[in-house]
């Protein structure tokens, strides 16, 4: 098996369990204070792999301008759902909003081949 499958069952297990882990842990939190602390730990452990496990520095030095402002969007377009996310789970079913959520990929499907050009088949 590649690893970048390995790495999606990974993140799917993860992913899965960080809902419920959420809900549990807003209770007597609105959303947005729970998500704050949230995200500092996600900010915490991120930094820490990227700057001890993997010379990013260097990698940084390196790379275009250009794809650092992807990287700014693409983190803009990751704190939107999250904010909203948390909030639909503050007040409503957490199997509901994940599944109303997980439609998200029809709109990674869609601008992946309409934006990178990726292959549309049937396997996919």
């Amino acid at each position: 098996m590649e690893n970048w499958v390995i790495y999606a069952i990974i993140s799917m297990f993860f992913a899965g369990i960080t809902s419920v882990l959420a809900q549990f842990g807003m209770k007597d939190l609105s959303s947005d204070t729970a998500l704050a602390i949230r995200t500092s730990i996600v900010f915490i452990w991120v930094i820490s792999n990227a700057f001890i496990f993997r010379n990013a520095f260097a990698e940084i030095q390196h790379t275009h301008l250009k794809n650092i402002f992807f990287l700014i969007f693409s983190g803009i377009t990751t704190s939107l759902p999250w904010i909203f996310y948390y909030r639909a789970m503050k007040v409503g079913p957490v199997s509901y909003v994940a599944s109303i959520d997980k439609a998200s990929i029809i709109v990674t499907l869609f601008l992946s081949f309409i934006i990178l050009k990726e292959p549309i088949t049937a396997k996919i």
